[in-house]
């Protein structure tokens, strides 16, 4: 059976100004709640496994589900080399508030991961809102991977090169190499969150693989001493790796989903 809504064409909001304006792309499936939100990984975009699993299984029970694509990703504008944590958390809260209703559940994957700790903590500034959050999913997640994962890891020579020329060029094991910007870097240092406990105002699932060459399982460990809230459950794969996309690795991810309704 194929799910005609992958191929679906995508609706746009349009964000910013100027050299800043940019059209994110959308897939909004209508349904019950509690919703699922998906927050995509660094470079990669909604048409992913996990994400298209995701909608599947809410497809599959009339349940709301929402994806999108950063700026400077799959099939949204920009250039991802003009890409920051700031810009990408910008379009994170304006689908969510544009495209979110009622409680959602949050799953967000390595990046997208820090960007649901990001998300919950605006809308616990905020206060009540339109839609609120369930619980969240964290796959492999890597909450301040420009400073503690990326930046304290670089050679001196690498550091260099990225002060002075303002970009590095950083291979990758699935594709093309990706550019790592000074802009990246600096404002990511804006959105740090492991330096001091992380209020998220609802339970949280880790899904974390013991062979994550990206992100250190260890840092996962990391994570939950930051999170105050009681209901946190780390799950450690021992054979996992950073995609978690394994059919067994999307069963538990949708197990934890299912946990909240």
């Amino acid at each position: 059976m194929t799910n005609h809504h992958v191929g679906a064409d995508p609706s746009f909001i349009t964000l910013g100004d100027g050299p800043a304006q940019r059209r994110i792309a959308v897939r909004a499936r209508p349904g019950s709640a509690p919703g699922l939100f998906w927050l995509g990984g660094f470079n990669s975009d909604m048409t992913g496994t996990k994400a298209v699993a995701l909608d599947e299984w809410a497809a599959a029970r009339g349940r709301a589900c929402v994806r999108f694509d950063y700026s400077g990703h799959g099939e949204s504008s920009g250039a991802f080399a003009e890409g920051t944590i700031s810009r990408w958390l910008e379009d994170a809260l304006a689908v969510f508030d544009q495209f979110a209703k009622g409680p959602q559940v949050v799953i967000g994957s390595s990046m997208g991961g820090w960007m649901a700790l990001l998300l919950a903590r605006e809308l616990i500034r905020r206060g009540t809102g339109a839609a609120s959050l369930a619980g969240l999913v964290l796959i492999a997640p890597a909450p301040d991977f420009t400073e503690a994962l990326m930046w304290k890891n670089f050679s001196p020579e690498i550091r260099r090169q990225i002060e002075t020329e303002g970009v590095w060029m950083r291979p990758s094991e699935y594709g093309e190499p990706y550019p790592i910007t000074r802009a990246l870097i600096e404002d990511g240092r804006n959105h740090l969150l492991l330096g001091g406990a992380i209020s998220t105002g609802c339970p949280v699932r880790i899904l974390q693989g013991k062979q994550d060459p990206d992100v250190p399982w260890t840092h996962a460990f990391t994570l939950t001493e930051h999170l105050p809230c009681e209901d946190v459950v780390l799950t450690l794969i021992q054979d996992g790796d950073h995609r978690l996309s394994r059919p067994q690795d999307i069963a538990r991810m949708l197990a934890a989903v299912e946990e909240f309704g």
